[in-house]
């Protein structure tokens, strides 16, 4: 099926690196944009201020279904609508730390955290645990939907956190990576293991005049320290590359085992808002400048250096997170536009196409099996399923009263349908919660006979 042209997509102008209230604003801004030469703000300036101060609803009507008028389709898949779930016949039960709602084998809400200390800017799950980052500095553990542990930075809210073996690795708005390990003797008990750059490298690099970069107009940092937030984590396949990237343009390339500086990447003109490693050697970036870039890795001798191979996408408005898929055969990228496009790599990193299921702009993504999640300044979260080359959207998550700004998925290990595999789905937003849903892969006309079915008791 012909694909329409990217060149067609309509632009809009860019609002910059839009992400993480500043320290030293009011706590009740619910972002700070970044903004380039223009701002486009529409897509958040329009969120209610109402909703900004208000505790998490126990309302949970529409929490999976979009309006009669909302149309989620990709440019290579025929238009289709999602189906409509009503959940609000499920029991609640309250508790100070999280709420739950009755499992179902179908797409649905199954629980939501909640803890009044600040915005949700990122998570991470491994196993029966969850991480979840906040402007309070603090880092929570969650267990079966329990707060099981938690330790606290000195500085810097926390805006990503990336999970190697027994390491939490966790980006800061204060330009800094934060290394944490459980203690042996107790599971509940996190320690701190070093700071990147660690304060040996930095005052040894410190020395040397050559070490030194112009980072704004009158003013030098060490090349091997970020002098701006931290955005986005990434690691290498071999774990023992880590990458950050910074709204202070640049993408840092750490040796996991020392926690070395190796490689500072002037990577774009504006904030770098996310950086993935993908296949092939390939490390794939996003600005708000609009670009999207290839960074292809090579040894040399014992070192290894990063060299641009290719603009993958230049257009008006920011690029806002990006994601690989688990079969490293496609990229997706979300924007400020409220548009995923994404490139194929048996096709040589060609255009695949344009995901369309927000009304504001893509905040975070996520991939798990054939399914990709886009989660939206609109509050909601689009499940999308790959068929081939196309993609046709299962259903719209919905439930937050803010917009989504972050996300994890894990297998769940529960009931299959079909044989498919079902997800558990946590997503964490600027309402001050992470909702928790069951999401299955299956078609939504399966997915609407298992609600009947589980309506009227039939089987």
């Amino acid at each position: 099926m012909a694909m329409e042209d990217q060149s067609s997509v309509p632009r809009r102008q860019t609002f910059g690196s839009m992400l993480q209230s500043d320290p030293n604003h009011d706590q009740d801004e619910y972002i700070n944009f970044r903004t380039s030469n223009t701002s486009d703000q529409s897509g958040l300036a329009n969120y209610d201020h109402n909703h900004r101060t208000s505790r998490l609803s126990s309302d949970y009507n529409m929490m999976i279904s979009p309006s009669p008028s909302e149309e989620c389709y990709s440019l290579s898949s025929t238009p289709y609508i999602a189906p409509s779930m009503d959940l609000t016949s499920s029991p609640l039960s309250k508790s100070p730390w999280s709420s739950h709602v009755e499992s179902y084998l179908y797409t649905g809400l199954i629980g939501s955290l909640v803890r009044e200390e600040g915005h949700i800017y990122s998570l991470a799950a491994s196993g029966d645990l969850l991480y979840t980052g906040s402007d309070s500095k603090n880092i929570r553990i969650w267990k079966n939907q329990k707060e099981f542990a938690g330790f606290k930075s000195n500085s810097g809210l926390v805006k990503a956190i990336i999970i190697s073996g027994e390491r939490i690795f966790t980006g800061h708005q204060d330009g800094k990576v934060r290394v944490w390990k459980v203690s042996p003797n107790d599971p509940n008990v996190y320690r701190r293991i070093g700071t990147l750059p660690t304060l040996k490298a930095y005052i040894k690099s410190s020395m040397n005049p050559n070490n030194y970069v112009e980072v704004r107009r009158n003013r030098n940092s060490v090349w091997i320290r970020h002098f701006d937030a931290i955005s986005s984590l990434s690691m290498s396949e071999d774990q023992n590359l880590l990458y950050s990237a910074s709204w202070d343009k640049t993408i840092k390339v750490w040796r996991s085992s020392d926690f070395k500086c190796l490689e500072s990447i002037s990577a774009h003109e504006d904030a770098v808002n996310s950086v993935v490693v993908g296949f092939d050697g390939l490390i794939f970036s996003g600005s708000a400048d609009g670009t999207v870039k290839v960074w292809r890795r090579e040894l040399q001798g014992n070192k290894t250096k990063h060299f641009f191979s290719q603009t993958l996408l230049n257009q008006e408005c920011a690029v806002t997170s990006l994601v690989v898929d688990p079969s490293s055969n496609f990229l997706y990228c979300g924007s400020s536009d409220g548009f995923v496009n994404f490139w194929e790599r048996a096709k040589f990193l060609s255009h695949g196409g344009v995901l369309r299921g927000h009304k504001s702009a893509v905040l975070c993504l996520d991939t798990a099996g054939n399914l990709v999640f886009s989660g939206s300044a609109d509050t909601n979260i689009c499940v999308w399923r790959r068929e081939g080359c196309d993609h046709i959207c299962l259903s719209v998550l919905k439930g937050h009263s803010g917009p989504v700004k972050c996300m994890a998925v894990e297998e769940d290990h529960g009931p299959t349908i079909n044989g498919d595999r079902q997800f558990i789905v946590y997503s964490g937003s600027l309402d001050k919660s992470v909702k928790i849903w069951r999401v299955s892969p299956c078609p939504p006309h399966m997915q609407a006979q298992l609600q009947h079915q589980s309506q009227w008791g039939t089987s």
